[in-house]
C-alpha cells in the first residue's frame, strides 16, 4: 500500500510517499481502506517530534480517517467488514490502510460524505466532550470561543449553538470573523485589534463569558482570565500559538472560576461507553444538518505536503482534508 511516511523528524518536507506493507490488525482493532484523511495541528507537531505522543520511526502521521472496514481483529463485536466508518488513532491515517481501536471507530450515516466524515471525529469529539462533559454548558449561557475559525473552534461554534448557548467567536483577523459568523456565531471579536476583555465585557453587559473554549494558549489564554464570568469555566483545549501559558492564580481566585483541562483522547480510552454515546449525538446532528464541518480545502493524497502548509501557516479555516 502507499503511505506518507516520516523516517526522520523535521518539517513537512520530511514526508515521503512510499510503498509499505499493510499494517497488522491487533485484537480490539479494525482496519479500513481509507477514502479521506482529516488533518490536524497535532500532525505537524508529531512530524517535528514536538507532540506529547512520539511514535517510533518510521511512522505515518494522521489521526483520523474515513473509509470501509476491510479487516477486524479478535474481540471486535460491534463492527464488521464492509461497514462505512470514521476512525481515530494516534497516528497512521496518512496511508491507504489505517488501523484504529474499535472504541474510536463509528459507523457513519449514508448521507455523510467521506470528506465531512474525516473532518468530524477529532474536532467534534473533543468539543462535545469539552462543552458537555467538562463544562456542562447550559442553554442560555454565554460561550466564548477563541481560535474560532479553526478546526476545533469552528466545531465549538456549531455545538455551542446546538446546545442553546449565546456564542461569541474570538478571532485574529476580520476575514476569520466572517468565517465564524457564517458558522453561526452570534457575535465576533478580533483580539488582535482590540482588548479581548473589553470587547467581551461590552457584549455581555459587564458580566463576562460563562464558558470559554480556549485552544490557542499564550497571551490569548491570559486575556480570557480577565473576561470570564463569576464561577465561569475556562476549557484548556490546546496551545496552537506554540506557547503554554502560566496563569497568575490570583485571577481564578478573584473570579471564583475553574480552569478545566480537556483531554479527549484520554477520556475516550477510559470511558468508551460514554464516548460512543457522545458520537451517537454528534452523528445524529451531522445527519440532520445541525452541524456541518467547515472544510476550507481538499487535496489529493499525493499532495500531503502542500495540504499541511495551510495549518502550518495558520491560513486554514476549519479543516483541510486529503482525498484518496
Amino acid at each position: 500500500m502507499r503511505a506518507q511516511v516520516v523516517r526522520e523528524l523535521g518539517g513537512i518536507e520530511s514526508l515521503r510517499l512510499v510503498e509499505v506493507e499493510s499494517p497488522d490488525v491487533p485484537a480490539g482493532h479494525i482496519k479500513i481502506e481509507v477514502e479521506a484523511v482529516g488533518l490536524n495541528f497535532p500532525d505537524l507537531l508529531m512530524i517535528q517530534g514536538l507532540y506529547q505522543f512520539k511514535p517510533d520511526l518510521p511512522f505515518s502521521p494522521g489521526a483520523e480517517a474515513c473509509g470501509r472496514i476491510i479487516d477486524v481483529g479478535d474481540g471486535v463485536t460491534d463492527l464488521v467488514v464492509g461497514d462505512r466508518v470514521m476512525a481515530v488513532n494516534l497516528a497512521g491515517a496518512m496511508a491507504e490502510h489505517f488501523v484504529a481501536p474499535e472504541y474510536n471507530t463509528f459507523r457513519i450515516p449514508d448521507n455523510l460524505t467521506a470528506d465531512r466524515a474525516a473532518a468530524l471525529s477529532m474536532t467534534y469529539g473533543t468539543t462535545y466532550h469539552a462543552l458537555v462533559d467538562r463544562s456542562h454548558l447550559a442553554e442560555g449561557e454565554t460561550l466564548l470561543v477563541t481560535g474560532a475559525s479553526g478546526g476545533v473552534g469552528s466545531a465549538a461554534i456549531q455545538i455551542g449553538k446546538a446546545l442553546g448557548a449565546q456564542v461569541i467567536a474570538g478571532v485574529s483577523t476580520d476575514a476569520k470573523a466572517e468565517v465564524a459568523a457564517s458558522l453561526g456565531a452570534d457575535e465576533t471579536v478580533n483580539y488582535e485589534s482590540g482588548s479581548l476583555k473589553d470587547q467581551v465585557k461590552e457584549l455581555t453587559g459587564g458580566k463576562g463569558a460563562d464558558v470559554i473554549y480556549e485552544p490557542v494558549g499564550g497571551d490569548v489564554f491570559l486575556q480570557t482570565l480577565r473576561c470570564i464570568a463569576w464561577e465561569g469555566r475556562i476549557l484548556v483545549v490546546g496551545f496552537a500559538s506554540g506557547e503554554i501559558p502560566s496563569a497568575p492564580m490570583n485571577l481564578p481566585l478573584l473570579k471564583g472560576c475553574s480552569i478545566v483541562g480537556v483531554f479527549w483522547g484520554g477520556f475516550a480510552r477510559r470511558n468508551p461507553v460514554k464516548n460512543r454515546a457522545n458520537f451517537a449525538q454528534i452523528l445524529t446532528w451531522a445527519a440532520d444538518g445541525t452541524i456541518d464541518p467547515h472544510i476550507s480545502a481538499t487535496y489529493p493524497f499525493e499532495e500531503a505536503k502542500t495540504a499541511l502548509t495551510q495549518p502550518a501557516n495558520r491560513t486554514a479555516t476549519g479543516k483541510v482534508v486529503l482525498l484518496l
